[in-house]
């Protein structure tokens, strides 16, 4: 297990640099930083673990560090409203069930989508719902 989050990222940003995105890795210490079109993601990963749920938690806690606040509206957060960021829980098969342990409604509130990194290195999106 040792090395797998190492994997992960890496079959993650491969799959990325397939379709189209730039990507970047540890990045401030966010794992992936990747950006296409107008668009941004900021994604953590984990690789198969003894404790995958302890994992997945501290994951989400990681990158509810790294959010950016929301456009307010008021023209205070322009740039943002230009550019449409996600965020991304990358994890291995094994750790599926562990990720989408958060609610779907609340990954939507909070942009989170979930990568699911098979051990041949296809990439299973979880897309929460745009709300």
């Amino acid at each position: 297990m040792r090395g797998d989050e190492a994997r992960v990222v890496a079959q993650f940003g491969a799959w990325l640099r397939g379709a189209g995105w730039r990507v970047e890795t540890e990045v401030d210490f966010c794992d992936v930083v990747a950006s296409r079109d107008g668009q941004v993601l900021y994604a953590e990963a984990k690789g198969r673990t003894t404790a995958p749920g302890l994992d997945v938690d501290t994951l989400y806690g990681q990158l509810l560090r790294r959010m950016l606040p929301l456009p307010s509206g008021d023209g205070a957060n322009a740039g943002d409203v230009e550019r449409e960021v996600r965020y991304g829980v990358v994890v291995p098969q094994a750790a599926r069930f562990h990720a989408l342990r958060v609610p779907e409604a609340v990954r939507g509130m909070l942009r989170i989508d979930v990568y699911v990194v098979s051990e041949q290195g296809s990439v299973e999106v979880v897309a929460a719902p745009h709300l």
